[in-house]
């Protein structure tokens, strides 16, 4: 048996992980990791003591048919990588990478092109994460530097040169 490479060992945890998630439209699973060590997970899910969605058998935004990429604040849930962020310390964060797996519901295929929402994306920026990896495919992935989304702010899109 081939050894499995270490990117790959921690997107494969962050896809067990995903299989927490109580989303119908998408799910994903997002592990933190500094020095090689595991400081946090998260999936998508309600805040605790709320019923999910899954609970609830309907998705609010699917209702509202509301596309991709839009109308987050309907959404029941907090995203993987929030949930991660809140459940580690900000020290141990510094200088770290986020391993992120996303699905599409309910053939559990992998989103294309997959990305932190804007909200997520502030979140990774001030928790001092250095770098983010997504999972395209079982063996494929992305590595983006997250200085690259303070360097180029999608926020200004549309209002630059006021």
């Amino acid at each position: 048996m081939e050894r499995r490479d270490k990117v790959n060992y921690y997107l494969d945890i962050a896809e067990t992980v995903s299989k927490r998630s109580t989303c119908l439209r998408r799910i994903y699973g997002a592990v933190i990791v500094n020095n090689d060590e595991i400081i946090a997970t998260g999936y998508v899910g309600a805040p605790r003591g709320r019923a999910n969605c899954s609970d609830l058998n309907y998705c609010i935004r699917t209702k509202l048919s509301v596309p991709r990429g839009e109308r987050y604040e309907l959404c029941r849930s907090v995203h993987a990588e929030a949930n991660a962020i809140i459940s580690a310390p900000r020290e141990k964060m510094l200088g770290s990478t986020l391993y992120l797996v996303g699905f599409e519901m309910p053939d559990m295929t992998y989103i294309q092109n997959a990305n932190s929402c804007s909200m997520c994306k502030r979140m990774i920026i001030n928790a001092g994460i250095e770098s983010v990896v997504i999972r395209d495919s079982k063996e494929d992935y992305r590595i983006i530097e997250v200085n690259d989304w303070i360097e180029n702010d999608e926020s200004l899109d549309g209002v630059r040169g006021y």
